[in-house]
């Protein structure tokens, strides 16, 4: 039995595709079921639901023999003991710096001003910030991160943007886009030795539907 991590949304819906691409069909939709572990069409494959964050720490602990995660969960995470063999091209976005419109960042930034930044992307945006010599306070925030510069809990935040129309309902501007994001495949390496027959032909089954939508 091989199994899939993927997670609910945006990653699950554009991962579907691929799989279709090859004959593979989960049999039941996540949003109309409390299963965490789906069936598909395949006997010998099977789809573990979790959390996004947890992607890596299934494939790499062996709960699951790959996924499908983002390249900033895999920056956040570190990709110890995990084998990346695609960059699948889906769930794209970037990370962004973003702050609110009447906030004076280039100012800030020539300034040697201490920015206070509020993000869950915390490696990225400390890297982000190290190599242009600013001073961060970080504030780790899981959730609502727009809220952060508008009560004045911090002066910038960290985010994955995508159609930057979340930023602009709350009278936020883009200011400096870090990192182009989307989703790759991540493989257990011990289970791609184990299982080498099937797992190396759903890694083909990936770089094949992947270079056809390409």
């Amino acid at each position: 039995m091989i199994t899939l991590a993927l997670s609910k949304g945006r990653i699950f819906e554009e991962t579907l595709p691929l799989l279709a691409a090859a004959g593979i069909e989960v049999l039941e939709d996540p949003e109309k079921t409390r299963k965490l572990i789906l069936p598909t069409n395949q006997p010998d494959l099977r789809v573990v639901l979790v959390r996004a964050t947890d992607v890596p720490t299934y494939v790499q602990y062996g709960g699951a023999d790959l996924g499908v995660t983002g390249k900033d969960t895999l920056i956040e995470h570190g990709a110890e003991g995990l084998y990346q063999p695609l960059d699948l091209q889906i769930a794209q976005c970037r990370v962004s710096v973003a702050v609110r419109a009447d906030f004076d960042y280039a100012h800030a930034m020539t300034q040697g001003s201490r920015l206070k930044v509020a993000t869950k992307y915390t490696a990225i945006a400390r890297d982000f910030f190290a190599s242009k010599g600013v001073h961060v306070d970080m504030i780790k925030l899981y959730g609502s991160m727009e809220l952060a510069p508008l009560t004045g809990l911090a002066d910038a935040i960290v985010d994955l943007v995508s159609t930057g129309n979340t930023l602009k309902a709350n009278q936020l501007v883009e200011v400096e886009r870090i990192m182009d994001i989307s989703s790759h495949l991540v493989v257990n390496q011990a289970a791609l030795k184990l299982k080498q027959a099937p797992m190396r032909r759903l890694i083909d089954v990936f770089a094949r539907a992947t270079q056809a939508k390409a």
